[in-house]
Parts: structure tokens; C-alpha cells; sequence
């Protein structure tokens, strides 16, 4: 079993930065997959961004939208992934969730297997 705890959201203004954290505790996270989801309100949540360090090397995706603002990075020796934030848009407000997957590769919700509670980002303009 992975518990994961996000952290780092609160209210910021358009254009502005945050850094959310994901620690996870129970079995170290180096070898899963480590994905961010965001569920604005009255939407389904959607993929933000994933991310896998395997033989072959780094491997990191993200949504269209996100992409060249948002950045994943993972510290395995404290066990923590991180999405820093940049340049955000009132459209980025949602609930933001960490997930592990044990599958090779995910960008898809079913594809992970343990979630964290999630944290608010909201974005004013």
C-alpha cells in the first residue's frame, strides 16, 4: 500500500506561482509511475501530468494545457513528487490529486492505483 499526502495549494492570482508536493509513505515511490490530476468544478477530473523513472531513462508527459507552465519533478530520497505552477491561468482552479501507478506508463485515471485526498488551487482573476 502507497498513502500519498498532497500539500501546496491555497489562493494565488492569475499569473502567479505555487509549488504542490506529494509526499508518499508505505514503499518507496522510485520505480512507480507518479501522475497529477486536477478535477475543476462540475468537471471530471483530467490528467495533468505523469511521470516514470526507468531503465531507459526519464520519461514525462503533460496535458496541452499545462504544457510549458507546469513542471514535474520527483525527489526520491524524501519519497516526493512535485508540480511547480507557473504563469497560472484562472482556468488551473480545481482540486489537484498525486497518484501511483504500478503499471508502466499512465495518463489515465483507471491506470492508477493509489490516490491522495487532494488539494485546492484556486486562481483569481
Amino acid at each position: 500500500q502507497v498513502q500519498l499526502v498532497e500539500s501546496g495549494g491555497g489562493l494565488v492570482q492569475a499569473g502567479g506561482s505555487l509549488t504542490l508536493s506529494c509526499a508518499a509513505a508505505g514503499r518507496p515511490i522510485r520505480s512507480y509511475v507518479m501522475g497529477w490530476f486536477r478535477q475543476a468544478p462540475g468537471k471530471e477530473r483530467e490528467f495533468v501530468s505523469a511521470n516514470i523513472i526507468g531503465w531507459s531513462g526519464v520519461r514525462t508527459s503533460y496535458a496541452d494545457s499545462v504544457k510549458g507552465r507546469f513542471t514535474f519533478s520527483r525527489d526520491n530520497a524524501k519519497n516526493t513528487v512535485y508540480l511547480q505552477m507557473n504563469s497560472l491561468k484562472p482556468e488551473d482552479t480545481a482540486v489537484y490529486y498525486c497518484a501511483a501507478s504500478t503499471r508502466d506508463w499512465g495518463e489515465k485515471e483507471d491506470e492508477y492505483d493509489y490516490w491522495g485526498q487532494g488539494t485546492q488551487v484556486t486562481v483569481s482573476s
